[in-house]
């Protein structure tokens, strides 16, 4: 589990097909390395990824044919950079909010408009997922826990501020820019609560 709260930059320094021919090896330069164990989960653009190998300045993640499908995992080459956040301790601040690193879908980047030094972007996605947004609400992109200040059918807008710009990969976004989004996982829960309740009322809830 994660907070959303971006620890470090890192650089995919390596990318190719695994051993299977349908999932993906990656390798990524990080600064946390030595502290990094084998079998530990890091975010990589708000995607939970395994660190299967350790070595001198990166560390290795496979990627699965499913998170492929489902994240800009596969669209990553050499040189990119990412964001990256280690797993929540029990004595970890919650900064942000919960994160489990499980992208729900992907997102694409429609516009960037400036106020001062911070940034309003705002993100389409399927319309499918709009029942899990709302404003002054959670959301996570890339990794990036963010309030949502916006919405409208099948988008949303956050406000970014210089720091963030500064230490995420989100100074590189541009409008078209592919996108992770995880949406808040306590609305998840809430909903699949109420679905018994749901179904005895006829499909009406509460």
């Amino acid at each position: 589990m994660f907070t959303g709260l971006v620890e470090a930059l890192g650089t995919v320094t390596l990318t190719r097909l695994d051993h299977d021919g349908v999932g993906r090896w990656m390798e990524i330069a990080a600064p946390f390395c030595q502290d990094l164990k084998l079998g530990e989960s890091v975010s990589v653009n708000g995607t939970c990824l395994t660190v299967v190998t350790v070595l001198t300045g990166h560390f290795g993640v496979q990627v699965s044919p499913t998170t492929l499908s489902l994240t800009t995992m596969g669209g990553l080459r050499a040189g990119d950079q990412v964001n990256l956040e280690r797993s929540l301790t029990p004595a970890t601040r919650l900064g942000g909010h919960w994160v489990l690193g499980h992208v729900d879908t992907r997102g694409t980047v429609e516009s960037i408009r400036s106020q001062g030094a911070s940034r309003h972007v705002t993100v389409s996605y399927d319309r499918a997922f709009q029942r899990w947004v709302l404003p002054q609400g959670s959301v996570t992109l890339d990794g990036i826990s963010l309030t949502v200040v916006d919405t409208s059918p099948g988008q949303l807008t956050v406000t970014v501020i210089p720091h963030t710009l500064m230490h995420t990969n989100m100074q590189q976004w541009t409008e078209t820019s592919v996108i992770n989004i995880e949406f808040d996982v306590l609305g998840k829960y809430v909903e699949h609560l109420l679905i018994p309740y749901s179904a005895s009322q006829g499909g009406r809830t509460p």
